[in-house]
């Protein structure tokens, strides 16, 4: 099977017609930096499927019965979903600590749980992170906080919903969380049912309306190094869907790696205590400048390292 994928060659037209083909699908974006790869794991999924031709590979996924699984089936092969507990955690902190209660003390009228979409969530670990640290502040789910969690790979949902990880996933795991939150058998380590049955997982293309209409408005979504791997257009998309989403005053938190310079002006910077996330405005209040903001966090940083300012 090995050698029988090795011989298959992908011409440079039948590369731009599966990059065109998953990029107007789902976003991703392929380029000639990253052909070796395209032809690689699309010569094993042909040798998989049975499938005699990259053409004829291409002609089912476009036209085929199973098209749609198919088309699943190659995303969870092209994509990569390297992600661990804990991840980026100042940022999960100020979720936790100042995001979630500023959003509760706005409410007015009866009190209704903070909702939470973590866009992109890959196995698991980002949305039970989230849980974690809200049950150790003493949040209660169900009622301070729901999460949705989704993407658009069926694979790594499916291990998410199962909730059995591996050492890798635990490079910034506090023991004690560990311990508390987790069972350990077999070399294997399994999530308890505290945490996982706080969180709604769901199946979904951020490119596909009829998906993302069914879930309601939110507070905040995390779409944390994902939208690194979409082009400008699609960027764009995903950005206008987000913001139809987000309530006014709804909060947008993105990798540290990525930005929305030259993307969209729909959202405003926002100055947490030690942390710059998006957000998007309400009308009638003022927007706050991002470089006030961008020197706000310095001033932030320099005090608590005891640093002197410029």
């Amino acid at each position: 099977m090995l050698d029988d994928a090795r011989s298959l060659t992908l011409s440079d037209a039948e590369f731009r017609m599966f990059a065109d083909l998953i990029r107007r699908r789902c976003g991703l974006h392929f380029d000639e930096d990253t052909r070796f790869l395209v032809e690689k794991r699309l010569a094993r999924r042909l040798v998989e499927a049975d499938v005699g031709s990259f053409a004829s590979y291409l002609y089912q996924l476009r036209h085929g019965a199973d098209a749609e699984a198919e088309f699943s089936a190659l995303i969870d092969l092209l994509t990569t979903n390297e992600t661990y507990f804990f991840r980026e955690r100042a940022q999960l902190s100020a979720l936790v600590h100042e995001i979630i209660p500023e959003m509760l003390a706005r409410q007015s009228g009866p009190k209704r749980p903070v909702s939470i979409w973590s866009a992109g969530c890959s196995s698991g670990e980002e949305p039970f992170s989230i849980v974690m640290m809200a049950l150790e502040a003493r949040l209660v789910p169900g009622v301070d906080f729901r999460i949705y969690a989704s993407d658009i790979s069926k694979a790594v949902l499916a291990k998410a919903r199962r909730g059995i990880y591996r050492e890798a996933s635990f490079r910034e795991t506090d023991p004690s969380m560990r311990m508390h939150y987790f069972a350990e058998k077999d070399g294997l380590v399994r999530i308890s049912d505290e945490v996982k049955r706080h969180v709604d997982f769901v199946h979904m293309n951020l490119l596909d309306p009829s998906k993302t209409n069914l879930l309601g408005t939110m507070d905040v979504i995390l779409c944390r190094n994902v939208i690194i791997y979409f082009d400008l257009e699609t960027k764009k998309q995903v950005m206008a869907t987000f913001h139809d989403k987000l309530r006014p005053g709804g909060y947008l938190l993105l990798g540290h790696a990525e930005s929305l310079i030259n993307v969209t002006s729909d959202f405003e910077l926002k100055h947490l205590s030690r942390d710059l996330v998006y957000r998007r405005p309400v009308p009638g209040e003022e927007k706050e400048d991002a470089w006030q903001a961008l020197a706000r966090v310095g001033i932030a940083e320099a005090e608590a390292d005891g640093s002197e300012l410029p």
